[in-house]
């Protein structure tokens, strides 16, 4: 299996968007922002359709989408607006356009395809090192402002950051999830993003409960889920993410069984 490059390229990438994936879930399921990691992913069909309609790479289109989505949700959360409805109403754009943007730019069945699915099998040495690069960046800022997401996501109502620093480290974790969404699409499609985005972690939080712990619980859950899906996927010659979501749907449902079982 390891003969073939596709298959080298697709387990260092899968590799990578799991790392990045089991780090940016545990915030995000402690945030709550499982929702809107699905909304993104939405929204990120959009950002591809556009990407190949303009001629640009999808992924650049999906950053581009996520990112400002996620800073104009971020704008327009308040007291009188609910996050949620927020979410719905430009996820809902979002699909519309998208599905636009494909009539219009006549794009190919297989690049539609590789959008929604992904196409991990066919990630080549460039696109590995464009997935590195936004991984270290992603890890890089979370490191950095470690602490303040740290009591963002798990303490908010104690939080004693600054006012503007409060924002400025929300608007920063929302960029950063909306990166994440963009580099998990190449691995499972933006249809199955919140899978590894917010499944690991979620799970992960039936076994440990320090922040460290569980990201690399998450990781671990996140990884385990990515090579068996790629390897079962080169020995039945079906869809890696197939594979993928039914793993971490497993897991989770396993973790759920478990924590009833014992309570």
């Amino acid at each position: 299996m390891f003969s073939y490059s596709f298959m080298q390229n697709a387990f260092i990438a899968g590799t990578i968007v799991s790392i990045v994936a089991g780090i940016v879930g545990t915030f995000v399921v402690a945030r709550n922002y499982a929702f809107l990691t699905h909304s993104l992913s939405e929204i990120g069909f959009a950002g591809a359709a556009f990407g190949l309609f303009a001629g640009w790479p999808a992924l650049l289109g999906m950053m581009i989408a996520t990112s400002g989505a996620s800073i104009a949700i971020g704008a327009l959360e308040s007291g009188y607006t609910k996050r949620d409805n927020v979410t719905s109403a430009i996820s809902a754009l979002a699909i519309g356009l998208g599905i636009l943007f494909l009539a219009l730019g006549h794009t190919s069945t297989t690049a539609a395809t590789g959008i929604l699915f992904g196409s991990v099998l066919g990630i080549s040495r460039d696109d590995l090192w464009l997935l590195v690069a936004l991984a270290i960046l992603v890890v890089a800022v979370l490191l950095v402002n470690y602490r303040s997401l740290r009591q963002l996501a798990f303490d908010e109502t104690g939080i004693f950051l600054q006012n503007w620093r409060q924002k400025s480290v929300r608007y920063i974790f929302l960029v950063m999830i909306a990166l994440s969404v963009s580099i998990s699409s190449q691995l499972v499609g933006s249809l199955l993003i919140f899978v590894l985005v917010t499944l690991p972690a979620a799970s992960a939080r039936y076994y440990t409960t320090t922040v460290i712990k569980l990201m690399g619980l998450a990781i671990v859950l996140a990884l385990f889920g990515t090579w068996a899906g790629l390897t079962l996927a080169y020995l039945t010659n079906l869809p890696t993410s197939f594979f993928i979501a039914i793993i971490e749907v497993i897991i989770y449902l396993i973790s759920v069984w478990q924590f009833q079982k014992n309570a």
